[in-house]
């Protein structure tokens, strides 16, 4: 694992001016800058329902409202955070900690972005480079961990405005998906929709999300999962919004209809056919989903793969994500026909 002396001084890497300060222990995550590192309890804990995959990283995630301020949840699907709300995300790999991004919202549309690398006596960590720092940590026998640019967080955090991808309405609904990949159990004290409502911390207050709470339309318990599986780990660039957009591959979940139009994830899966060719393919045979066949299903394929130039997701992963495929490649598999037919 990379030393603290490892860790070049970057620009401020920020989509604004701010500059994000040198060590971990400097941003608010802790009560005391000493080596006890006791979290600030003003930070709060929460636990998406659907984690983003991170090779097997065992995560921990904080958020900080400034006092006094409410989240913007006028969009049930895209809170916005006030300015001086702040984010923080430990990763640990076996015992120990390896990188924490941290996130703080400078302005209206300004957000800072940095990732602190852990020194060996695992005492404080220190602000990475902007263009990141590779083989930080053996994460598998010839694999190791990187902690990423600043320019790959914006590629998963800017798409159209600055998002965070586990805390939203769907993630910090009680009712909690049972049969997502890697679920993590509530802990005493996480912010939940409840949490939020019952503090009026949400403007306006919506007691409709305690009452019913939010969870993904589908047909079944497992594409269910699949789908929230989906929104997370590809949902920030297959969405409405992106550049990506024109692929008609739209799996970001959404609670309510754009625009007044319903969005079906499960149908975009099975309208077009993939512009990418499976190897061994016959051509026109690569559709993103084709009902009983994992090896037609481009989507699968790529979740698969491990070259850079073809896995999905392109970022942030080295790893298979087992648990992931195999519920996939078990939803595709027992799919007879798609829901258009």
């Amino acid at each position: 694992m990379v030393g603290m002396a490892a860790a070049v001084q970057s620009p401020a890497a920020s989509t604004g001016s701010a500059r994000p300060p040198r060590l971990l222990s400097q941003t608010g995550l802790y009560a005391t800058e000493d080596e006890r590192l006791a979290i600030d309890p003003e930070n709060r804990p929460f636990s998406p329902q659907y984690p983003l995959w991170s090779d097997g990283a065992r995560k921990s995630r904080w958020v900080r409202l400034p006092a006094g301020a409410t989240i913007d949840a006028r969009d049930i699907d895209r809170w916005d955070f006030p300015v001086g709300t702040r984010f923080w995300k430990e990763f640990t790999f076996g015992d120990r900690k390896v990188e924490t991004r941290f996130l703080r919202k400078d302005g209206p549309a300004s957000w800072t972005f940095a990732s602190y690398a852990w020194n060996e006596a695992q005492t404080d960590a220190e602000l990475a480079p902007e263009d990141g720092l590779p083989n930080v940590a053996e994460i598998a026998p010839g694999k190791r961990h990187s902690i990423p640019a600043v320019e790959d967080c914006r590629a998963c955090h800017d798409s159209a405005r600055t998002e965070i991808l586990g805390f939203t309405a769907l993630q910090l609904s009680s009712d909690r998906d049972p049969l997502a990949p890697h679920a993590e159990l509530l802990a005493p004290g996480m912010l939940t929709l409840k949490t939020l409502t019952d503090e009026r911390l949400l403007a306006p207050v919506r007691p409709e999300l305690v009452e019913a709470p939010p969870r993904i339309a589908a047909p079944d318990e497992r594409t269910r999962a699949v789908l929230g599986y989906l929104s997370t780990n590809c949902g920030a660039c297959h969405n409405a919004e992106s550049s990506l957009a024109s692929l008609g591959l739209l799996l970001k979940a959404r609670l309510q209809p754009s625009h007044g139009s319903p969005h079906d994830p499960v149908r975009t899966l099975f309208r077009p056919t993939s512009k990418w060719q499976i190897p061994q393919a016959p051509d026109g045979a690569s559709a993103f989903v084709t009902p009983g066949a994992p090896d037609l299903s481009a989507l699968l394929v790529r979740m698969r793969s491990r070259r850079p130039s073809t896995q999905m997701p392109p970022l942030g992963t080295m790893l298979h994500d087992r648990e992931a495929i195999d519920l996939v490649t078990g939803w595709i598999q027992d799919l007879r026909t798609s829901p258009e037919s």
